[in-house]
């Protein structure tokens, strides 16, 4: 073995070992209540595992707001291997992102040469706290999945161009691969649609696969404008058009799913002008989370509007650099390639197309912020050669910079160990956090917490009265307690803002049963059925309500159905031995 793979083989193991022992915690953190349900533990299709009827659900399009089929089928092999607990999808989830900071250093070696700048980016990228939300947060598996396929792209992109070079038949293999991988990346996540520009920002550095063809005088101003106008670049766009093909299709289809799941936030609601004010404050917030990476939280609740000052201060701060990083484009590439890397990829998630109430969200960088350390790493690496900075201090401050991130991951880690920990520690950094207010008052009823649960409850809907979840779990509260007239009146009001709400309508029946309402309860059950066929307790409840009617047939017909979803149901074995039905166990 050579001494440079020696070398590159010491980073490999050096990068996975520290990357799993600062993350190591992680797999013993429960599930959160905050997603984690519907993308494992309470999901049927998941915990059913890897069978042919799961895989096929795992393709069906309109279920979700996102197309991330890889991500179900990679959800439903923990399952098999690991079983029903949250100690598997989290190991997953580590093992996914220590293999992404290999890969990430890989590539930056591969495409620059830089050993040691690469290593310090990968290892700037493993262990920043942004990376935290991403890593500890099973139902962002996507995250790790979509990255981890995507970088393995522009790998397999690197050996194309390097192949292509000499004419090699290899190029064809290798490009082939790239765009697999990339298909592999949007069915994991579609944040990914980004790739082709980042290709084309590699083919300017480090590739060099164009030059100016206006002026090579070293005084050039705004020389990547010049990018725009070289010839090579139509051919390098049309090299690339599969890729693009595949981004459109991700974007439309992503944009229909939010549209038919109520995802997409109106213009009516949320302006555009606020939009553009949200997006440049978002992006001056996520430089300032990077430098200084305190006060992180699971939520950043949208504000319609911010401070003018704020605004004015981040529009001058997101232009003024990208403004530097065009005329630094010709004698430090690296500049305007790692800008624009975390510029544009950050454009599906900034809220121009607002999916959500969150006004930013620490998972969103997680492919972004690698531009930034790009230009941050190369740039201090200058600069000490300009400098004359012995190698010892160049050394000594890397391993203190890293060290110091490495701490403070491992600090925001613990307060993702469970559901309260995390939202109660939401509600100490955010003011007018609804959705921590909400999903804390989530985390109390399953402790049977339920005044304090009910008190937020109601603070998340003094914020944000329209917000149809609390109505809803304050109403469930409320027929626990046999409260059933108000009760009644949060479920109604949860479907007034939220028509579609399959809970709510299911609640709403089963208060209405315990009034003996029972036709206007099945109303509500058949409602629930026709928004989520699979609905085992949805099939339960009709049940149940049809045979207080005395509809003895039909209700059987209903508990074998909610057998046959979820085999071990015991009320539904329960309601069919009341009726005198034998089920082989």
């Amino acid at each position: 073995m050579t001494r440079d793979a020696r070398n590159q083989m010491a980073v490999v193991i050096g990068l996975a070992a520290v990357t799993l022992a600062v993350y190591w915690p992680v797999t013993g953190f429960e599930f959160i209540n905050y997603d984690d349900n519907d993308y494992f533990y309470s999901n049927v299709h998941v915990l059913g595992g890897l069978t042919l009827k799961n895989v096929l659900w795992a393709f069906r399009v309109g279920d979700f707001r996102f197309f991330h089929p890889l991500t179900w089928l990679s959800l439903m092999l923990d399952m098999d291997l690991s079983g029903k607990g949250a100690g598997g999808p989290h190991f997953t989830n580590l093992l996914l992102h220590t293999a992404n900071a290999v890969l990430l250093f890989l590539l930056l070696r591969r495409l620059t040469g830089a050993h040691w700048r690469s290593a310090v980016v990968a290892g700037l990228f493993a262990l920043h706290p942004l990376r935290v939300e991403s890593v500890a947060w099973i139902a962002e598996r996507k995250d790790v999945l979509s990255a981890f396929f995507g970088l393995l792209s522009l790998i397999f992109y690197a050996r194309y161009v390097s192949e292509s070079k000499v004419q090699s038949p290899k190029s064809k293999t290798f490009y082939g691969l790239a765009l697999f991988f990339f298909a592999l990346g949007l069915l994991s996540k579609p944040m990914l649609v980004t790739w082709p520009f980042v290709m084309l920002l590699l083919d300017y550095w480090p590739l060099g696969r164009v030059s100016s063809g206006v002026a090579d005088d070293e005084s050039a101003s705004f020389a990547p404008f010049s990018f725009l106008l070289s010839p090579a670049l139509r051919r390098l766009v049309w090299e690339k058009i599969p890729f693009f093909m595949l981004s459109l299709m991700a974007c439309a289809l992503t944009f229909l799913l939010h549209e038919k799941n109520e995802g997409i936030v109106s213009l009516v609601e949320f302006p555009l002008g606020a939009r553009i004010e949200n997006a440049f404050v978002s992006y001056a917030r996520y430089l300032g989370q990077t430098f200084w990476p305190m006060k992180l939280a699971v939520s950043y609740p949208l504000s319609e509007h911010w401070p003018w000052m704020q605004v004015v201060l981040a529009v001058v701060l997101v232009m003024g650099l990208s403004l530097a990083a065009v005329w630094l484009g010709r004698r430090r590439p690296y500049v305007f390639v790692g800008w624009f890397w975390f510029l544009g990829t950050l454009v599906p998630v900034i809220g121009l197309a607002q999916a959500g109430y969150q006004a930013m969200a620490d998972r969103f960088t997680y492919i972004p912020l690698i531009g930034v350390f790009l230009v941050l790493v190369w740039g201090a690496s200058e600069a000490f050669g300009h400098w004359r900075t012995p190698k010892t201090a160049i050394i000594g401050m890397a391993v203190l910079m890293l060290t110091a991130c490495a701490f403070r991951t491992r600090d925001q880690l613990h307060y993702w160990q469970n559901s309260e920990t995390l939202f109660r520690h939401a509600l100490a950094v955010t003011e007018n956090n609804y959705v921590a207010y909400y999903n804390l008052g989530n985390a109390l009823v399953a402790r049977r917490q339920l005044d304090e649960a009910q008190d937020n409850f109601r603070n998340a809907l003094q914020i944000r009265p329209d917000y149809a979840e609390p109505h809803n779990n304050l109403g469930i509260i409320l027929v626990m307690r046999g409260n059933l007239e108000e009760a009644i009146q949060h479920f109604h009001e949860a479907l007034r803002f939220r028509p579609n709400y399959a809970d709510a309508h299911l609640n709403l029946g089963f208060a209405l049963v315990s009034q003996g309402k029972f036709d206007e309860a099945i109303q509500q059950y058949l409602e629930v059925l026709r928004l989520s066929p699979d609905n085992a307790y949805a099939h339960l409840n009709l049940g149940i309500a049809l045979a207080r009617l005395g509809r003895r047939d039909e209700a059987v017909a209903q508990f074998l159905e909610a057998l046959r979803l979820k085999p071990d149901f015991a009320e539904a074995k329960e309601q069919l031995r009341v009726l005198g039905v034998t089920v082989a166990e």
